[in-house]
């Protein structure tokens, strides 16, 4: 058998099973990617359209698929709406182990709260690699989900965000004035 035919055919199959589908939201138009798999979309990305990380995400292939993607628009449209503080859709984001360790932080983060990137780094182990956490929380894939936008600086201030300043400002008003907590989805963040 040879590899290449092999490493080849792999990437056909992962092409055939990627999917995507934009959505409207409160903050213009959020795209949506992930791959179909068993049933259900593995969600790797939620970008903010026209947002430097969001140019060339979509696969090779992949095809529009909104009906795929109707769990996490519904959970989305409740977040907005104030009804939902957390998600229940297990999330695959692509990235390095570390990026990953990162990401499982700000999740960690509570609804309505905010943290630092010192306080990240320290809770993924690397206390002195600030920057290092920085840049993976800022090529974080799954804006809104895994959120990023509840990161400050050490001072407070509002610091820099994929999506904007103004969308990040919202965000945090949004989770501010429901903080007091409403429906609370089940479930972990990432899939195992």
């Amino acid at each position: 058998m040879n590899i290449d035919t092999v490493s080849e055919q792999g990437i056909r199959e992962l092409e055939a099973r990627a999917r995507f589908a934009r959505i409207t939201s409160p903050l213009g138009e959020l795209l949506l990617v992930g791959h179909a798999a068993c049933g259900r979309v593995e969600l790797h990305g939620v970008y903010f359209a026209g947002a430097p990380h969001a140019e060339g995400v979509i696969p090779g292939g992949a095809r529009e698929d909104a009906a795929a993607f109707a769990r996490i628009a519904a959970e989305l449209a409740e977040y907005f709406a104030g009804e939902r503080t957390s998600f229940g859709e297990a999330l695959s984001p692509r990235g390095t182990p570390f990026q990953r360790a990162v990401w499982r932080a700000l999740a960690a983060v509570p609804y309505g709260e905010t943290t630092t990137y010192g306080a990240i780094a320290r809770a993924v182990g690397r206390p002195k690699a600030i920057r290092a956490v920085g840049a993976a929380i800022g090529r974080n894939p799954i804006s809104i989900l895994v959120p990023c936008h509840r990161v400050v600086g050490h001072d407070g201030a509002l610091t820099g965000y994929a999506g904007g300043l103004p969308n990040k400002r919202f965000l945090l008003a949004l989770e501010s004035r429901r903080s007091s907590g409403r429906a609370r989805a089940r479930g972990g963040p990432f899939a195992p």
